[in-house]
């Protein structure tokens, strides 16, 4: 994990880019170049003991000095999206660590993009990808009210290929516009709130999708056995209780490992498997991956058997 970039990156310009939607572009303090990432990918932003959270990179990927982010204000949140609105100011610094990306922008000929709300931020750098790569695409677009829509201005200069439906105005996205009979070769890319998610897989074959969650999908219910891990770079076995993750379980061992969120949305705690079947149970893999069973959430994720060996 040592090769995972991690910095304390300044505050250089804090703007509101829609009702409740702060964006914050980050830079180096001695104005070197961040590393290169693309469209989907991520950072974790850490904001004080035990307070991480993860937030799109929606900035142009081709920029190296800045990085720019998008943060909701959740009166209901953990307490995340209030630190940053209330206390994150122009010229503090904050460490970050990343990008990884789990959202990756797929090579096709055309694109249906789909955004709700804040979900419109790894959004942002696809399109812009998509239209240099000269692909076909339409973005649908909804949020709230159109004051909370975030971007719309830098929007605009795709015309009509962008759709914005503010809920107050036209209700909930009509997803059978853009869903139902879907040209050969187009795939589908969608993120924001999980039940315009969940409506989206129901209506969209599932080799066509792509989504991102902010928060972990509904899981189907299962029995937590108890069974062990071997960590191969460690040389430990550690027993997996019906009641612990495999993450406290390596962490208690002593072995140091990058996790963040703990929900299995993230994809910071992702690991080899070696050997064993993992019972997966994160928002973050494809079908593909989880049937490979080459890595694992080790947060949420557990065996399908009575051993794993992991590459830790």
């Amino acid at each position: 994990m040592s090769d995972v970039y991690e910095a304390e990156l300044v505050v250089d310009r804090r703007e509101f880019a829609a009702d409740g939607v702060l964006a914050l572009t980050l830079r180096h303090p001695l104005g070197e170049e961040l590393p290169a990432w693309e469209p989907g990918a991520h950072v974790d932003v850490v904001l004080g003991p035990e307070l991480e959270r993860q937030y799109s990179l929606c900035s142009d990927p081709a920029d190296r000095s800045a990085w720019r982010i998008a943060v909701l204000r959740e009166p209901e949140g953990r307490g995340g999206s209030a630190h940053v609105h209330e206390q994150l100011g122009q010229g503090d610094k904050v460490r970050v660590r990343g990008p990884r990306n789990h959202f990756r922008l797929e090579p096709a000929p055309r694109y249906r993009f789909i955004a709700g709300g804040i979900g419109i931020t790894p959004i942002l750098p696809m399109l812009a990808a998509a239209e240099a790569a000269g692909a076909e695409w339409t973005l649908l677009y909804g949020g709230r009210t159109r004051e909370s829509i975030a971007f719309t201005e830098e929007l605009e200069r795709y015309g009509d290929r962008v759709t914005v439906a503010p809920q107050d105005e036209t209700g909930l996205l009509d997803l059978a516009s853009v869903l139902d009979g879907l040209p050969e070769g187009t795939l589908v890319y969608c993120c924001g709130p999980g039940p315009l998610l969940d409506a989206v897989e129901e209506r969209c074959p599932a080799d066509r999708l792509h989504v991102e969650r902010f928060s972990p999908k509904a899981q189907p219910a299962g029995e937590n056995g108890e069974f062990e891990v071997e960590l191969a770079q460690s040389g430990r076995t550690v027993t997996v209780a019906p009641d612990v993750s495999v993450l406290d379980a390596v962490r208690a061992a002593g072995v140091e490992v990058l996790f963040s969120c703990t929900e299995g949305t993230c994809g910071t705690c992702e690991t080899d498997v070696l050997e064993g079947t993992p019972e997966h149970r994160d928002s973050v893999l494809t079908d593909e991956e989880r049937e490979s069973g080459e890595t694992m959430m080790i947060c949420v994720s557990r065996c399908r058997g009575k051993r794993l060996v992991l590459d830790l």
